[in-house]
């Protein structure tokens, strides 16, 4: 073998390498993503619950108008408890207690209240829960979920994606993490039309507007696609 064919074969060498030790890192990556998440399907949403994080990293549902817009809306009932389907991990509720961290819903309850008391129980549970500031639970994440409402009844129905990412520090005997950022996806089916936030998990107050970015800046934060289907 010559020398200059044995520089290629050793240049072919470590690319394939390198190659092999990024798909492997992948695969383990991947691996322990799935084995840390469980999704769960529920009337109105699907979450994908992080096992040892203890919150949903993905809550997916549609928002119509026939949902937001009946004549006699449910009382809203603070049923906060455990999915039947996660207990163990979803058994978080003492550990809020003192915490100074608000049980923020992921899908909002007010789109939970047009329908039965079950499909209200169920959007109570901690699966669908993200530890939040109230300054931003109260704030500009509501003020989303209002914003989406309306959309809903303007153009009917509304797909949204939206979850937590990262962990700041944990509180509780569960060691509940308090994820550095939330986001929110949504798309208008009358106009297919994408519209993205992500919102800094923190007390700090901020216009919705400038939380807005592009998609595919949430689908890099979060490795999740969104499509609809």
């Amino acid at each position: 073998m010559t020398l200059q064919k044995w520089k290629m074969f050793h240049i072919i060498f470590i690319v394939m390498k390198k190659i092999i030790l990024t798909l492997g890192f992948i695969l383990i990556s991947s691996l322990s993503f799935s084995q840390d998440t469980i999704r769960i399907k529920h009337t109105n949403y699907t979450t994908v619950f992080s096992k040892s994080k203890h919150y949903p990293v993905l809550v997916e549902w549609w928002t119509t108008k026939s949902m937001v817009t009946c004549k006699t809306p449910l009382k809203r009932k603070d049923n906060f408890k455990p999915d039947p389907q996660l207990i163990r991990e979803t058994d978080i509720a003492k550990a809020y207690v003192g915490s100074g961290m608000d049980r923020g819903h992921m899908m909002p309850a007010a789109d939970n209240l047009c329908q039965s008391s079950q499909v209200q129980d169920e959007c109570f549970y901690f699966s669908n829960m993200t530890p939040q500031p109230h300054t931003l639970n109260a704030g500009s994440w509501k003020t989303l979920e209002i914003l989406t409402r309306e959309l809903s009844i303007k153009n009917d129905s509304i797909h949204v994606w939206c979850g937590s990412v990262g962990s700041v520090k944990t509180f509780g005997v569960n060691q509940v993490s308090i994820p550095s950022k939330c986001w929110k996806v949504i798309y208008i089916k009358k106009t297919k039309e994408f519209r993205a936030y992500i919102f800094p998990n923190t007390k700090d107050k901020y216009e919705l507007e400038k939380l807005k970015v592009r998609k595919e800046d949430v689908e890099k934060l979060t490795g999740f696609t969104f499509k609809v289907k």
